[in-house]
């Protein structure tokens, strides 16, 4: 079996159907919705989940994203961008069969970044969390069910995007003022309430986060698939836990190729590090190519188009590296 590639979620520029053609012809066996934040607030990543909200809105203020009585201009222009590049991964998706991925913001960024109506966090209100939870469940579900109908040989991977995930659960959220920072969520809260969406789909789910200290174990007991995140970053004080989820069945999806305009490495020195991993762990080099997928390792927003371009064609080339010689 080949090991996989696909990419995280963000490229450059503002053209859908030049981004969906960009997504589907550089992974033709794992192609994704992408995402392009340039077009300004609704395509960012938080502005586009709260587009999939239920009976909860949000508008854009200086300071961010802030909760709404009522849908405005933001919600709408949101809503109408999502819909543009799902038109557009539908046009380049015809007769499609196979993995497919598409991306929203979990519950516990979305709590961080959100602003309640006095411009504090979402995150310090336990309701309030729950609430957006919940309304982010419906959102997702429909979401799913559409995607389902344009793309119907389609096999869907929901990501959610949790780079403040650690932290939440670290206490390290800073306050509107930025003087202090709000207390940290409790572990089994943060656990239960993604394990509650994830129930959402019964196809895989996978969480991304290219921050330091990605919770692997906690996410494991809260039911993903398989983790998402930037390979650099990781220390070998995580090995116990990489090793566990492994073993367990959870997929590796790992960020080994920088995501931001630079020289490429030859396809197999991307991979090398995963190599090692796997001999440290003491894992069989046979099983690399079935638990790991190869990305870039963040979002490419901020990658030159050609750059991006050279990144997603490069992790395909790494990935078959990988399944070709996994010692």
């Amino acid at each position: 079996m080949s090991a996989g590639a696909t990419g995280v979620g963000s490229l450059p520029g503002g053209d859908a159907r030049e981004a969906a053609r960009t997504a589907t012809g550089s992974f033709e066996d794992f192609p994704y919705l992408p995402e392009l934040p340039a077009r300004g607030p609704g395509a960012d990543m938080i502005g586009r989940s709260t587009g999939l909200l239920v009976d909860m809105y949000a508008h854009v203020e200086p300071s961010g994203w802030r909760i709404s009585d009522r849908p405005g201009r933001d919600t709408r222009r949101a809503r109408s961008w999502l819909g543009e590049d799902l038109d557009a991964l539908e046009e380049f998706t015809q007769g499609y069969t196979g993995r497919l991925k598409i991306q929203a913001v979990g519950p516990w960024t979305l709590a961080a970044a959100l602003e309640l109506h006095g411009g504090e966090a979402m995150l310090q209100d336990a309701g309030a969390c729950r609430d957006l939870a919940g309304s982010l469940a419906e959102g997702l579900r429909e979401h799913l069910a559409d995607v389902r109908r344009r793309i119907p040989g389609a096999d869907i991977v929901l990501q959610l995007d949790e780079p403040s995930l650690t932290a939440v659960l670290l206490g390290r959220v800073r306050s509107a003022s930025g003087y202090r920072t709000y207390r940290a969520v409790d572990r089994q809260v943060v656990e239960g309430a993604l394990r509650d969406l994830f129930a959402v789909h019964d196809g895989e789910v996978i969480v991304h986060s290219c921050a330091p200290e990605v919770p692997f174990g906690l996410l494991r007991r809260a039911g993903v698939t398989g983790v998402s995140f930037d390979f650099s970053l990781l220390t070998e004080r995580e090995d116990d836990a990489i090793g566990e989820a492994v073993e367990g069945g959870t997929k590796l999806f790992a960020g080994v190729v920088p995501g931001t305009d630079g020289p490429l490495s030859d396809p197999g020195g991307s991979v090398m590090g995963v190599r090692k991993l796997w001999r440290r762990l003491g894992l069989a080099p046979g099983t690399l190519a079935e638990s790991v997928v190869v990305t870039p390792s963040c979002g490419l927003a901020g990658a030159s188009p050609a750059y991006a371009r050279a990144v997603q064609a490069h992790c395909v080339r790494a990935a078959r590296s990988l399944a070709d010689n996994p010692e």
